[in-house]
């Protein structure tokens, strides 16, 4: 998929996540301090690999990365929230699809860039006609992706209690999503 987006100085690809080939560059991007939400810090490429292997064979959950004129610069996740992630803590609707993306941290920083990036993973999320919803649930205390989520057209449900953290349970439609990237 390839996809230009508002505050984009190129064009984005996605495509499947190779783990071991990527491992490198995630592990920089999770064990890097912007990305302390990512619960990584600590991790070894080894445990990169492992990680992105397990999902890989996951019927449920599957990971992407992203590319901008061919270079790495976002990971995307894309997973069933009826078992990934979210079980019990919700009732599901037909269509409803989970979302996790991280930013490669960035020396220069580009005003917009993250803005874009999470423009170009919904839009490829509901390029997918089966999609009605798009579900997250990130760290109550990450009030950036909380902004970002927002701009995008999510709408926050509640907070929900997962094992690592506590989440804001938020949606999106795809209706709420042209809405706000149109306006």
């Amino acid at each position: 998929m390839s996809t230009t987006a508002a505050g984009a100085p190129g064009t984005f690809t996605i495509r499947p996540l190779d783990p071991l080939r990527d491992a490198g560059p995630l592990h920089r991007w999770v064990t890097h301090p912007k990305s302390a939400f990512w619960m990584m810090g600590d991790a070894r490429v080894e445990d990169v690999e492992r990680v992105y292997m397990a999902i890989a064979a996951h019927e449920h959950h599957d990971a992407f990365l992203g590319l901008l004129d061919g270079e790495p610069v976002f990971l995307m996740e894309r997973y069933d929230p009826r078992y990934v992630e979210l079980p019990g803590l919700y009732d599901p609707e037909p269509g409803d699809v989970g979302m996790h993306f991280l930013v490669a941290p960035a020396d220069t920083p580009v005003h917009g860039f993250t803005r874009a990036v999470i423009t170009a993973v919904m839009t490829y999320l509901f390029d997918d006609p089966a999609t009605r919803r798009v579900v997250v649930e990130p760290d109550v205390r990450n009030t950036a992706v909380h902004a970002l989520n927002e701009a995008v057209g999510f709408v926050p449900e509640r907070e929900i209690e997962k094992p690592e953290k506590t989440a804001l349970l938020s949606f999106c439609t795809r209706e709420r999503f042209t809405a706000a990237v149109t306006a």
